[in-house]
C-alpha cells in the first residue's frame, strides 16, 4: 500500500501546486474564509468525499468512509490567512492587499487536500474512516473551539496534524515527544492616565509612557518568573494611544 500511495502522490503532486498556489493568491482572514471553504469543498467532493460545510462557522468537514475498520481518525488542518502585505512579486502571489497567508496554512490546506485525494484513491484498500477537519480562525485561537462545539470531535479515535517548518529540508516530517507548540491565549490591557500638554508632562499621567514600562516589564518577569526549562513566549503585537503629537495620553492599549 506504501508504494501505491506514493505513486498516488506524485500523479497528484501537479494538481496540488495548482490548489495550493489558487489559495495563497486568494488568502482570507480568520472567520472570513468564505471562498477557501467553498474551494476546499469543492475538491473534497470531487473526490466523493462526504462534505459538510460551514462547521464551526466556516470550517469544513469531509468524512471518507473506508473499508471492515470502524474506526475513526481524523486529520486537521487551519484555512486562514493573516493581516500582513505580501511584497514577494511571485506570479500567484496574494491578490488582496494586506492579507497574506505568511504561515503557511495555504500549504496546510493543500496537505489536507492532497491526503484526501490520496486516501479516496485506495477504495476499500483503506481499513478505516477520515475525517478530515478544515479549520478557520487558528490565527486569533478561536477556530478549533468552534469546531468541537460543532461535534468534530465525536467518535474519533484519534487525531493528527502538521505544521510547515521552513528549517526542516523538504520531504522530511519533524517529530518530536510531548509538546510541540505552545497554546495561545489572547492578552489586552488598558492603562488609564490623565491627558495634558506635552510641554507639561508633570502635569498629567502619561499612559504611553507607562504602557511602555509595562511592556519591556512583562517580558522581564516571564524571564524572572517561569522556569527556563519551560518554554514560554509573550508577544505585544499591537500598542495604541493617543491623539495628537503635543497631547500627553490619557490612555493606552496593548
Amino acid at each position: 500500500m506504501l508504494t501505491r500511495i506514493k505513486d498516488l502522490a506524485q500523479q497528484f503532486a501537479p494538481r496540488l501546486i495548482e490548489i495550493r498556489r489558487h489559495i495563497h493568491a486568494h488568502p482570507e482572514l480568520s472567520g472570513q474564509e468564505y471562498q477557501t471553504a467553498a474551494y476546499v469543498a469543492g475538491v473534497l467532493s470531487s473526490c466523493g468525499i462526504i462534505v459538510q460545510e460551514g462547521i464551526g462557522k466556516t470550517g469544513v468537514i469531509g468524512e471518507l468512509v473506508g473499508g471492515t475498520d470502524d474506526r475513526l481518525v481524523a486529520l486537521r488542518t487551519d484555512m486562514d490567512a493573516l493581516p500582513i502585505n505580501e511584497i514577494s512579486n511571485l506570479e500567484f502571489a496574494s491578490r488582496k492587499m494586506g492579507i497574506m497567508h505568511a504561515c503557511g496554512h495555504d500549504i496546510h490546506t493543500t496537505v489536507g487536500l492532497g491526503t484526501a485525494m490520496v486516501l479516496s484513491s485506495l477504495g476499500e484498500q483503506l481499513p478505516g474512516n477520515v475525517r478530515f477537519l478544515f479549520q478557520p480562525a487558528e490565527e486569533i485561537a478561536q477556530g478549533a473551539n468552534w469546531m468541537v462545539q460543532d461535534g468534530v470531535m465525536n467518535d474519533v479515535s484519534a487525531i493528527f496534524g502538521v505544521h510547515v517548518f521552513p528549517t526542516i529540508p523538504g520531504g522530511s516530517i519533524g517529530i518530536r515527544y510531548g509538546a510541540l507548540t505552545a497554546a495561545a491565549d489572547d492578552l489586552e490591557i488598558f492603562i488609564t492616565g490623565e491627558s495634558g500638554h506635552g510641554a507639561r508632562p508633570h502635569e498629567a499621567i502619561d499612559a504611553i509612557w507607562i504602557a511602555a514600562q509595562v511592556v519591556t516589564t512583562l517580558q522581564q518577569a516571564i524571564s524572572r518568573t517561569q522556569n527556563p526549562l519551560r518554554p514560554i513566549v509573550l508577544t505585544i503585537g499591537q500598542i495604541s494611544g493617543g491623539r495628537a503629537s503635543n497631547c500627553i495620553a490619557a490612555r493606552g492599549r496593548f
